[in-house]
């Protein structure tokens, strides 16, 4: 049964916009909003809506639609000022309105619909309002009652950040968005801007309204900055009026000389709202009571209003009040994850802007409009080809060239492309040999164009092994078997590079395949294990032994022996794994890392045995060829490795001697809670390579030419590692070089495939109609 009795808490655009929507499907319902403000009251100034949302609200109200049209402000160009350069990007069409004005088209529709608004009212308690309802919305904001009156079934998690920021205005129009960047002796400071209202068309004060808002148009501006730096500049210390008048001065050049103003505006620090339910029995929450994004990507009210709209489609397309429910929750919560995905990298750029201030400048610009990675190359090349390849030339791209087609030197080695076939493990040898499967399978990664083909972990002993089907480098024989492998790479795919990967298992060896189950103990004939500390991966895996002094000696002479047969077998680049939990790793991270002699403890001391190792595989690997170190830059578990760490980690092994880093995550230990997303781990490589300097190879979920192409010419990596994507198709590099219409030295096809350079044709597929179309 469709709820009839509805109370909606809090009257923002997403709890009226809800209760226009169900009142007008259903004339019949009693609808009550109550908001504790009066309804001119209203916090922020400017709302920026995208078109998808705009899409929604035309389809489903009309009239709505037709009065926010009258009120748009519009325009195409951001606008990035950084030290005394002013880049323009187009094409990006915004759209605009005061939320002033937003709250008055609602406030209107919802009366002439029949919705009865209290304001200045408090809500009576959500349980009240549960019994004599049949539905409640907490539309309540981000500091909801109601959320926190259910806290144990909505199970809500607050992330506060490292940023101050407060909300202000200024009375005339920018003609773009703007964000502009200032250096100041306390640090970095940040504007971003945006017009919400038009100047008049007729400015003369005896034919319009008096005030400079209506004479020149009104716009946005948000301050922000680290923690840190706003204290430092003594904003902390001053009253709000004081703090923003200091504002406007170091701003004064953009804004022209005007003042800023406030509307009991505050600084605050950003918090971010997930919660593990959206309902209880007959409450939900929308809006910010569900979920909050960053302001730096336009969200808030955007979220609020496609909830609304999600959530009236499911009432009407559901049979009872539940399912509809569990609907609105299965359809909006994927929807507001990658929202706040993409927020959340927004943030984390601007909090660690200062990392990016050395970038040449158009970079700058093009790391900043990627930064969310909603925007990327191609798009951008679609909205604005000429600033896109105005920063692809600046990159050193040739003609025609996209920077995935751009080589990259590593030590003697130049790649002729920045893609790599990332190691993965095909527990496919027999007692450690590379057989025929290894041929086919590296040899057909080699023939599919990328720049650098890794094996996988190679493991330096028997005992080393993750399982029975791991290849290793301990005898004679697999280094020979190693070199078939190599020769083909580079008789029949010249260009090509090939690397090993050197590891050794530690606590996580002696397990089945994979495909049998993954990281669970064989069920007999286990061989003992060896590790920085006495620690199980898995409570019921074996518990290895802690490696004496004596021992630790062995296996750096482990290591050295099978990088010497690596280079008798020509693999042009050695990598040393120290990530995912394995021996090396095992001594980097603090959770598995107990030790108390020199070995363990402070984080110089966890590094000492990886950088033994490290030094004793340096020199007896060719000086020439390159060797690259795989960290996990975090644990993803609590008192393990962050990414301060990490940094400190990379800084280390490029002391030694380190070419590159290759950036991945966790896998450290079992009860680990990964953050996963597109492109998820690239963050940890962007901050260490412009924090320490050293090239960088990232990895984790990049799937997409596009992606690649992004985060090289934004400067966050030198080099991208696929996994997943080589699986799906050997020939994933060539492929992306026919679909950019790429057809140079750094993506040739081999010659008996040419035929094959050619993108296939494709049947037609037509659009799907909108999503959330209620009705005339």
């Amino acid at each position: 049964m469709a709820p009839l009795r509805v109370a909606v808490i809090g009257g923002g655009p997403g709890g009226l916009y809800a209760a226009a929507l169900l009142k007008r499907l259903d004339p019949g319902r009693e609808i009550t909003v109550w908001e504790r403000n009066a309804p001119d009251d209203t916090f922020g100034f400017g709302v920026v809506l995208s078109d998808e949302t705009l899409g929604g609200i035309e389809h489903a109200d009309p009239e709505v639609y037709a009065a926010l049209q009258q009120h748009f402000t519009r325009w195409d160009d951001i606008v990035i000022g950084h030290r005394d350069h002013r880049h323009t990007s187009g094409g990006h069409g915004f759209a605009a309105l005061g939320r002033k004005r937003l709250l008055e088209i609602l406030h209107r529709r919802c009366r002439g619909l029949g919705v009865d608004l209290r304001f200045t009212s408090e809500a009576p308690p959500p349980d009240e309002l549960a019994a004599t309802h049949d539905l409640v919305i907490a539309a309540d904001g981000v500091h909801s009652t109601t959320r926190e009156a259910y806290a144990e079934v909505f199970r809500p998690r607050v992330t506060t950040h490292r940023c101050r920021y407060i909300w202000l205005a200024t009375d005339f129009a920018f003609d773009a968005f703007r964000f502009e960047i200032a250096e100041t002796e306390h640090g970095v400071m940040q504007l971003h801007g945006y017009p919400y209202a038009r100047p008049s068309p007729d400015r003369h004060p005896s034919t319009r309204p008096s005030g400079p808002q209506n004479q020149f148009g009104a716009s946005t501006v948000i301050i922000e900055m680290r923690e840190e730096v706003w204290r430092a500049a003594g904003l902390a210390d001053m009253d709000t009026r004081d703090s923003i008048e200091a504002c406007a001065k170091i701003f004064a050049d953009v804004l022209r000389g005007r003042p800023l103003r406030s509307n009991n505006s505050a600084w605050t620090t950003f918090r971010t709202v997930v919660n593990a339910r959206w309902s209880h029995r007959n409450v939900v929450l929308l809006g910010d009571a569900a979920h909050t994004a960053h302001f730096s990507i336009g969200s808030g009210t955007k979220l609020a209003v496609e909830d609304a709209l999600a959530l009236a489609a499911c009432l009407e397309e559901q049979p009872d009040l539940p399912s509809a429910l569990t609907a609105y929750e299965e359809e909006r919560k994927p929807v507001v994850a990658s929202t706040q995905r993409a927020a959340h990298a927004s943030l984390e750029w601007f909090e660690n802007i200062a990392l990016y201030l050395d970038q040449p400048p158009r970079q700058f610009a093009f790391n900043l409009l990627t930064r969310s990675r909603r925007v990327t190359h191609d798009n951008l090349r679609l909205r604005d080809a000429r600033f896109t390849e105005s920063v692809e030339r600046d990159f050193g791209c040739p003609p025609g060239t996209p920077p995935m087609f751009t080589p990259f030197r590593l030590r003697g080695l130049t790649l002729r492309n920045r893609v790599v076939v990332s190691p993965m493990d095909m527990y496919s040898a027999v007692d450690g040999m590379p057989g025929d499967f290894h041929l086919v399978h590296l040899g057909a990664r080699a023939l599919g164009g990328a720049g650098l083909v890794m094996t996988e972990m190679v493991c330096v002993s028997p005992e080393g092994r993750i399982t029975l089907g791991c290849t290793g480098l301990y005898t004679a024989a697999q280094g020979e078997a190693w070199r078939r492998i190599t020769d083909f790479v580079h008789t029949q795919a010249p260009g090509t590079a090939i690397g090993v990967q050197l590891g050794h298992s530690g606590r996580k060896g002696s397990t089945k395949l994979m495909w049998e189950g993954i990281d669970e103990p064989l069920p007999d004939g286990n061989w003992p294990l060896v590790a920085a500390s006495p620690i199980p991966y898995r409570p019921d895996s074996q518990v290895p032994r802690e490696l004496s002094r004596a021992q630790l000696t062995d296996i750096r002479e482990q290591f050295t022996s099978a990088a010497t047969r690596a280079a008798r077998a020509g693999f042009d680049l050695l990598e040393l794994h120290c990530a995912h939990g394995y021996l090396l790793s095992g001594f980097l991270s603090p959770l598995t890392n107990r030790r108390t002699d020199a070995y363990g403890g402070t984080l110089d001391k966890r590094l000492r045995f990886p950088l033994e190792v490290f030094d004793a595989v340096r020199a007896v690997w060719p000086e020439e060829r390159p060797m690259t170190v795989r960290i996990s830059a975090t644990d993803w578990a609590e008192g393990g490795n962050d990414a301060e760490d990490a940094v400190a980690i990379a800084r280390a092994f490029a002391a030694h001697g380190a070419d590159a880093i290759d950036v991945s995550t966790g896998q450290v230990v079992y009860d680990e809670h990964p953050e996963y997303g597109r492109s998820y781990q690239t963050p940890y490589a962007d901050r260490i390579r412009n924090t320490v300097g050293v090239p960088v190879i990232a990895v984790g979920a990049i799937s997409s030419w596009d992606d690649v192409n992004s985060l090289i010419l934004a400067g966050r990596t030198d080099l991208c590692a696929l996994a997943r994507p080589h699986l799906y198709d050997p020939h994933w590099t060539l492929h992306a070089a026919a679909e950019q219409s790429y057809d140079g030295p750094a993506a040739p096809w081999p010659a008996p495939y040419r035929a094959g350079s050619r993108r296939p044709q494709t049947g037609r597929t037509d659009a799907p109609k909108p999503r959330l179309t209620l009705g005339a």
